[in-house]
């Protein structure tokens, strides 16, 4: 059933918008169902309807209506999910290799959000439909830390953490060649590749600021192969991939942005036959670490390595 919020504006405030005394109100509501809610009714100004710009200057009845959550299009699927944390806000898995995060053409199925609608039994909905809150994402094909909202609040605190740079993401890399330094940063603007569209380019007409950081942890003594700590500054499609590459040191196993001949110049055939294993790029995300929005305490998580890479570095170690 809809549930009713009744608000007061005070006779002693100052004169204020109405769309501004809502959100405020019921932090809650996104502006986007915000607006929605004006535009169709459901927040009425002394049993009126009105318009967001509405002027309040004191002792007006707002009454407020929230409809359920519309189901979402997106089918629950019972997929396995190796969950690291999970509360009424929240909930932090550890993302297999191979797994797509949201369906998309090609991907309808067998997603992490398939997986969370069937999961999840307390979704309290995002922008007024019932699904889980995707703010940030990894890779089909790398696997690692990934956290999900439950409630509209929580999905706005964390998308907000995320867009002033202040969570905290460590990935681990296999790279070919290594770095000139031993560490650096990449501040190079990412887009959309000009004539390849399924990349993303650093020669993109329009990109975004793209920035990674990164330190070198071993060099190998085969073939130059390098393994290398990673911080995200911003989160752009694809960005370890690009900034990597287009400095030369592409991941090991990149698919789309690495260099299939440096792996078959390797003369080790068994280290060649554990880079083969790889389902994809060799990229792992290893923790995250983020305020919670309910409590305003950090929370970092860690997972295990993947096997297929876990395989390869520790053949390194014990051969290089």
């Amino acid at each position: 059933m809809n549930s009713t919020q009744q608000l007061l504006f005070p006779d002693d405030r100052p004169a204020e918008r109405l769309d501004t005394f809502v959100a405020e109100c019921l932090p809650e509501i996104s502006r986007s169902q915000l607006k929605k809610l004006i535009g169709s009714g459901q927040i009425t100004l002394n049993g009126i309807t009105t318009k967001a710009s509405s002027k309040l200057k004191g002792g007006e009845t707002i009454q407020v209506v929230l409809p359920d959550p519309e189901p979402t299009e997106t089918l629950p699927e019972a997929i396995p999910l190796h969950v690291l944390y999970e509360d009424q806000d929240l909930i932090v898995i550890n993302k297999p290799a191979g797994m797509v995060v949201h369906p998309a053409p090609g991907h309808s199925h067998g997603t992490l959000v398939n997986a969370l609608l069937y999961h999840c039994d307390d979704l309290a909905g995002i922008g007024g439909e019932l699904r889980p809150g995707i703010v940030h994402r990894i890779d089909k094909d790398t696997a690692g830390v990934i956290v999900a909202t439950k409630n509209d609040q929580s999905h706005q605190h964390l998308a907000a953490q995320f867009k002033d740079h202040s969570i905290k993401r460590r990935y681990l890399a296999l790279i070919h060649g290594a770095p000139d330094t031993h560490s650096g940063t990449i501040d190079q603007p990412i887009g959309r590749h000009p004539t390849q569209r399924k990349k993303m380019s650093g020669k993109a007409r329009n990109g975004k600021r793209a920035v990674t950081h990164w330190k070198t942890l071993k060099q190998y003594n085969v073939n130059r192969l390098s393994l290398l700590e990673l911080h995200l500054e911003t989160g752009r499609t694809h960005q370890i991939r690009v900034h990597l590459s287009e400095i030369n040191c592409p991941l090991v196993g990149d698919p789309l942005y690495g260099n299939r001949s440096r792996t078959t110049a390797l003369k080790d055939m068994e280290l060649r036959k554990l880079i083969d294993r790889l389902p994809g790029q060799a990229l792992f995300a290893q923790s995250l670490g983020f305020i919670h929005p309910r409590s305003e305490k950090y929370l970092e998580f860690s997972s295990e390595m993947p096997e297929a890479l876990q395989s390869i570095l520790t053949y390194l170690d014990q051969k290089y």
